[in-house]
């Protein structure tokens, strides 16, 4: 059963590519950099697919699979062919049908198409910009070309148009925790699927924190057999409630190669978190030498942030912290490792005699901006980073790792609104804008939270989503150091796969334009009319679940 809650919303306006209603209309999200609507229309289905055999085999297999899935919903065979010439042929006008062309002049995800009426050219250099042109050419046809049946009186005609398209940002990042509330495989993959509908390009996978630890560790196995799973789990909102179930589950190291490949082949690269110093109970459970203490220590069965942490006095801790990121980064190809940084009481290493020592030992002080505790935590970060890079790694942190002094090459994920970016950027690292204030999707779609599935609070409409600019406030030439922006899905009180796709959509669909569009093109009333008439009937059509417009 869906969540259903009335929104109050404006009249639906037409977009303004529609000057008359006899005009016709390109539903794209996000929307292209570029449209040049011309006369007549292009007939696709039984249409014939060409590629170009400059491609690599997988742009070859992905136009290929368009022509199996045209082929299904329109009932109408798609030849699939790889012609010799292509591009010299395709010039002349003897290639009929969908023609896909290698343009290396093209950026990676870059793509163009020409859709005349006997021909539809598509034009891209690399993977992800065939990838991307095939999903708008998904999405200007009936709906039904993201299932997996025959459509019933669909009109499989194109409108004749060019249309030129390359992201604002590189990265487009969606994040999901599934640490708090754990999500089989399957689901993660269904994840993937509706980001890669709209061109999202980075997963940020939270895979261990206070409440659980999810990803197989060959060296130290009990962070999973014990540390990936607690006895019991607040009830709702209440924190003095415990419902005594054992929760819990675990990726083995397959099961994440093939999370890996997957992505891979959406276009979507795989950020794994690995949360430190703070955030760490789970782990402690399973290896108490680890705290400042000893313990004993247990998974939390409540939300918030332990105030138990590694010791960072120990070189065991480093050792631990060293060899867990070795098997991290060889299952996670991508150049980031997310390394957390945030939300690490002090309180233990105020007090713990190695932690006391280390800062004696590094000649740590207090100042008038931090504690020597606080730069004790810029020492635990400065020596990950540095570890990381010798296995050819980046580290991702939450803004908190600005406080103190946070070494050249570290990227932030500015989360605490959008200042930590702005400092960030200005300083000369790289940043990801990731505020609460627009890109906390565990917050609340209404005020009226009678009607709202239990959440963790906040008041976060599709509208507000639409409407952030990443780049506001930032001073001039500090903008370049902004790679891009992410949303996150943090899931203390999301339990189902249900739940977690009422969260998520459509506000991810509202997030990909401010990823992909350039200010000017973005339009939140011709935005509505999209999701009205088009892109709430492809959720469906693919069986998401997603809060209703009404």
């Amino acid at each position: 059963m869906k969540f259903r809650l009335i929104i109050l919303s404006a009249a639906l306006s037409l977009l303004p590519l529609a000057s008359t209603a006899k005009d016709p209309v390109i539903h794209i999200v996000p929307q292209p950099e570029r449209i040049e609507l011309q006369k007549g229309t292009f007939k696709a289905a039984g249409a014939s697919i060409n590629c170009d055999a400059a491609f690599d085999t997988r742009s070859r297999a992905a136009v290929q699979d368009f022509a199996a899935r045209l082929s299904i919903a329109s009932g109408k065979v798609s030849s699939f062919a790889v012609p010799v010439g292509i591009a010299a042929s395709a010039e002349a006008g003897s290639i009929r049908g969908f023609v896909f062309i290698r343009d290396a002049s093209l950026g990676d995800e870059e793509y163009r198409i020409e859709i005349g009426s006997k021909a539809a050219k598509v034009y891209a250099s690399e993977y992800n910009g065939v990838l991307y042109a095939v999903t708008t050419l998904k999405q200007m046809l009936p709906e039904a070309v993201y299932g997996g049946a025959l459509a019933d009186d669909a009109d499989w005609h194109l409108p004749c148009a060019v249309i030129s398209d390359k992201p604002r940002f590189a990265y487009r990042g969606m994040h999901l925790d599934c640490s708090r509330h754990f999500f089989s495989v399957d689901v993660v993959k269904r994840y993937l699927d509706i980001m890669a509908v709209y061109k999202l390009n980075r997963l940020h996978w939270h895979l261990s924190d206070d409440q659980g630890w999810r990803i197989e560790i060959k060296r130290y196995p009990e962070l999973t057999l014990i540390g990936g799973y607690r006895s019991g789990t607040m009830i709702g909102r209440d924190f003095n409630s415990d419902d005594g179930i054992r929760y819990g589950g675990y990726y083995t190291q397959d099961q994440i190669r093939e999370v890996v490949a997957y992505a891979e082949k959406l276009g979507i690269t795989i950020v794994p978190e690995i949360d430190l110093p703070g955030h760490m109970l789970a782990a402690l459970s399973a290896y108490p030498w680890l705290g400042c203490s000893g313990g004993p220590y247990e998974a939390w069965h409540k939300w918030g942030v332990a105030d138990k942490v590694l010791c960072a006095g120990k070189e065991t801790t480093y050792e631990f912290l060293e060899n867990v990121l070795t098997e991290v980064a060889e299952l996670f190809p991508g150049e980031y490792i997310h390394i957390g940084g945030d939300e690490c009481p002090k309180t233990e290493w105020e007090k713990c005699p190695d932690c006391q020592a280390k800062i004696e030992e590094l000649g740590l002080k207090d100042d008038d901006r931090f504690s020597a505790e606080q730069y004790l935590q810029c020492y635990v970060t400065a020596c990950m980073q540095d570890f990381l890079a010798t296995l050819g790694k980046k580290i991702i942190g939450w803004d908190e790792i600005l406080e103190g002094k946070l070494a050249e090459g570290a990227t932030v994920m500015s989360w605490r609104g959008v200042q930590g970016g702005i400092e960030a950027a200005s300083l000369g690292f790289d940043a990801i804008m990731t505020p609460t204030s627009h890109c906390y999707f565990d917050y609340m779609q209404s005020r009226d939270t009678d009607n709202e599935p239990v959440g963790i609070g906040g008041f976060l409409p599709l509208d507000k989503v639409y409407g952030f600019e990443p780049l506001e406030g930032m001073p001039e030439g500090a903008g370049k150091h902004i790679l891009g922006v992410q949303a996150n899905l943090w899931t203390e009180y999301i339990a189902t796969e249900e739940h977690l796709q009422y969260m998520l959509l459509p506000r991810m669909l509202a997030l990909s334009e401010v990823q992909w569009c350039l200010p000017e093109n973005k339009d939140f009333e011709a935005f509505k009319t999209k999701l009205a008439e088009h892109e709430l009937k492809v959720l469906e059509t693919m069986g998401y679940n997603y809060r209703k417009l009404d």
